[in-house]
């Protein structure tokens, strides 16, 4: 309850603005000492190099556009095309938690980068899926 209210002080546009919002659960203690480990540093920073690679190759003719972050509505539009399974998960996503049209862009883009890292060159559903869930903040707290 107490999240809630510290929440309604900040408004939607302002949060409308944060393109991913993750809620990071305590740790158990459990997990803390299995020796599991843990995917690593190297692999994925050679998979965001060539996530980025991507991008820089994807906007080498565009002045002031280095990252799919960078993207204004014209270049989402040319850059983020979704096949018709996919655009049909978005629709019900944005009429089921209430998203705006700024939502629908900033998911858009993150589902863009999540599918560069994957080495992608197509937006599938399941990027758009993991896109969605990084909006916990409308989902969670506005929605109740």
């Amino acid at each position: 309850m107490q999240i809630q209210k510290y929440m309604a002080k900040i408004s939607g546009p302002l949060l409308d603005r944060i393109d991913i919002h993750i809620e990071v659960p305590a740790v158990k203690v459990a997990e803390l000492s299995q020796k599991k480990p843990g995917e690593p540093s190297e692999a994925i920073r050679a998979r965001v190099i060539c996530a980025r690679e991507l991008q820089a190759k994807r906007f080498k003719k565009r002045t002031g556009l280095f990252s799919n972050a960078d993207m204004q509505s014209r270049e989402i539009h040319e850059f983020c095309k979704i096949e018709s399974d996919g655009e049909a998960l978005l629709k019900m996503a944005m009429t089921k938690l209430g998203l705006s049209a700024r939502a629908y862009d900033r998911i858009l883009k993150v589902a863009r980068t999540i599918a560069d890292l994957g080495a992608s060159e197509e937006i599938r559903p399941e990027h758009l899926g993991e896109a969605i869930q990084y909006r916990s903040l409308d989902r969670n707290l506005w929605m109740n």
